[in-house]
């Protein structure tokens, strides 16, 4: 894999839209996997722009904030390849299981979507094939050839938060987010705690163990390959700065970690 490799063309997909998903550094050295679910609020051109305005998809409702600049100055301080999503989720939501709540929503955050309504099962199944499978194909690839290697990875999941969800104020700045593996969030929440100035959330403003998501659950917890998933404020991350603030905060907690090589082995917990 390299920075240029994409997904193959799809009957959603037309010649103008970019792919499904994309690699960052994809001859990274280290034994770890970066992933960025919601890295774009992209809509392919066959669905218009979904009946929502430009404003409506640059909001959180759209895409993970700031996640797909993190993860890639992230790939580049670890040496590690990354994998990011290419289109909305407002689209189809890439960290969800297939025939759930919320795959292709029709409201989100008290925002409708019109392009939504009223799918049929031709449609949910068209968006699948062109932009669900590519992306999780494409992680599932990564790993075996990390397997073809002898290389037991880890995962890294990047994700961000609205700061404000029903009128409530979230107080945290991070949230490390895991369900029984404790092998990288039980060291990363000591790592980051360490620094007085950070409000950390040990499964919040969400939680790992309420089990609607679906890439770390697939690849990494089925699997038994460690792995967390790390939830960051979107107003700490919505400029290039703030983004490779924290990039940079989230390495040098993270390379300690994944310099353990005791870490690196297939355990179910």
């Amino acid at each position: 894999m390299n920075d240029t490799e994409r997904s193959a063309p799809s009957a959603l997909l037309g010649p103008a839209d970019p792919p499904a998903w994309r690699a960052v550094n994809g001859c990274g050295r280290a034994p770890v996997l970066l992933l960025c679910d919601h890295a774009s609020n992209r809509v392919p051109v066959s669905l218009g722009d979904l009946g929502l305005t430009k404003a409506d998809l640059a909001r959180h409702i759209g895409w993970d904030i700031g996640a797909a600049a993190v993860t890639e100055r992230l790939a580049a301080l670890l040496d590690a390849p990354a994998l990011l999503s290419g289109y909305s989720r407002l689209v189809l939501d890439c960290n969800r299981h297939p025939g759930t709540q919320g795959l292709c929503p029709t409201l989100s955050d008290g925002v409708a979507v019109p392009g939504n309504q009223g799918l049929s099962e031709a449609d949910i199944a068209a968006r699948t094939a062109a932009l669900f499978e590519p992306y999780q194909r494409a992680i599932a690839d990564r790993i075996a050839r990390f397997a073809a290697a002898g290389v037991v990875p880890a995962l890294v999941s990047l994700h961000s938060f609205t700061p404000v969800w029903a009128g409530v104020a979230r107080p945290w700045h991070v949230g490390v987010l895991w369900d029984r593996d404790p092998r990288i969030p039980v060291p990363l929440l000591a790592a980051l705690r360490a620094d007085p100035r950070l409000t950390v959330g040990d499964n919040e403003p969400y939680s790992a163990r309420e089990p609607h998501g679906y890439t770390v659950d697939v690849h990494g917890t089925r699997r038994g390959l460690p792995h967390v998933l790390i939830e960051i404020r979107q107003d700490l991350v919505a400029d290039d700065a703030g983004a490779a603030a924290w990039a940079d905060r989230l390495a040098s907690a993270l390379k300690p970690i994944l310099a353990d090589p005791k870490l690196y082995a297939v355990e179910h917990h």
